[in-house]
């Protein structure tokens, strides 16, 4: 791998499962630019009776990878208790999952564990695409005066079927981006993809997309592990990705040209605004005319059957049918709330 495609570079398995899985793995990530090698000590699970982690007794053989191999460790924290484990053990650095992020109260329990032990943090997206959450998270450490903190990008949960485990949601990883470019952002194309074969695009992406790392999950034998089996590849797999990725390395014309693609791009964006500015003013209309004929605002029938006439039509413009179905409702949804504030109106105006 090339040290100048990623800052940092984080792998190992989903879960330690027995000392030999756990050096066998390691031993297999030998000659990598590893910036940690991870692994889960403590398995949160969707349902009771999966494997859960080994506990404590993981933490040990993580600083036995350390000692023989020289790698900084690392696993998730979701309790107080978890973070004094693993300062007792110090580990080099721990990151709080999604599940988690998505608790405020168990974020400050976190964060105030965190407090003077000077371990590096990094901060999983919440399962549900919300952006202050995972920003609140990242502020309530740095209130308890944690120095060193990062964010990881795994995804969100999603009801709708789609390629991805966890649907990337790019947007609100670019917003996040935005909001705070003084942390460090990496991808978890693991738990984005779910599926091996995901992965490599999925680190390309990272790349396109300059984001500042990578965690993979990396197991000596995924046919044989006990948690996430599918989404997991083997150290030489790991190797095999990384080779394959392409540098971005614009120069000045393609710059140029890409510059004028922009300003072609912001010049559809703006009469976009300028059609919805338009179809809102007729929602108006319809709202008034339905008011005044007192009939109901919602025509479930018509509407379902806009959607999927919509929808299909966006799949063949090549449109994924997500994107497609999330922006119609979106657009009825801005629609009823117009004609809504119209029919509000009605008591008072007599």
């Amino acid at each position: 791998m090339r040290s100048d495609l990623f800052t940092s570079l984080i792998a190992g398995p989903c879960s330690a499962e027995s000392l030999n899985q756990v050096l066998a793995t390691a031993e297999g990530l030998q000659g990598l630019p590893l910036s940690y090698f991870r692994s889960g000590i403590w398995k949160p699970r969707t349902q009771p009776g999966a494997f859960e982690g080994i506990g404590d007794l993981g933490l040990s053989w993580l600083v036995e990878v350390r000692r023989r191999f020289g790698f900084p460790i690392c696993t998730e924290v979701a309790t107080a208790e978890h973070v004094r484990a693993a300062a007792s053990h110090q580990l080099d650095m721990v990151w709080i999952g999604a599940r988690s992020t998505v608790n405020p109260f168990t974020v400050q329990e976190i964060a105030e564990a965190l407090e003077g032990t000077n371990l590096p943090v990094m901060v999983k997206n919440p399962v549900n695409p919300d952006l202050k959450l995972w920003l609140g998270a990242i502020e309530r450490l740095e209130r308890h005066h944690i120095k060193v903190i990062g964010a990881i990008h795994r995804g969100f949960s999603v009801y709708q079927k789609t390629k991805y485990r966890n649907n990337p949601h790019w947007q609100i990883a670019i917003d996040f981006k935005q909001a705070r470019p003084d942390i460090p952002i990496i991808m978890d194309p693991s738990h984005i993809g779910g599926r091996a074969a995901l992965i490599t695009p999925l680190v390309q992406q990272a790349l396109d997309l300059h984001y500042d790392g990578i965690m993979i999950e990396t197991h000596c034998d995924p046919s044989q592990a006990l948690t996430d089996a599918k989404q997991q590849i083997t150290p030489l797999q790991l190797q095999e990705l990384l080779q394959t990725l392409e540098p971005r390395t614009p120069n000045d014309r393609a710059l140029q040209e890409l510059s004028e693609l922009r300003d072609k791009m912001s010049l559809i964006d703006e009469n976009l605004i300028e059609l919805l500015q338009e179809r809102m003013a007729l929602s108006l209309e319809i709202g008034a005319f339905k008011r005044s004929q007192n009939t109901h605002i919602l025509q479930v029938q018509r509407w379902e059957e806009t959607l999927r006439a919509n929808v299909e039509k966006g799949i063949n413009a090549g449109l994924s049918s997500e994107f497609t179905e999330l922006f119609i409702k979106m657009l009825h949804e801005e629609s009823i709330r117009i004609q809504l504030g119209l029919q509000a109106k009605q008591p008072n105006e007599n």
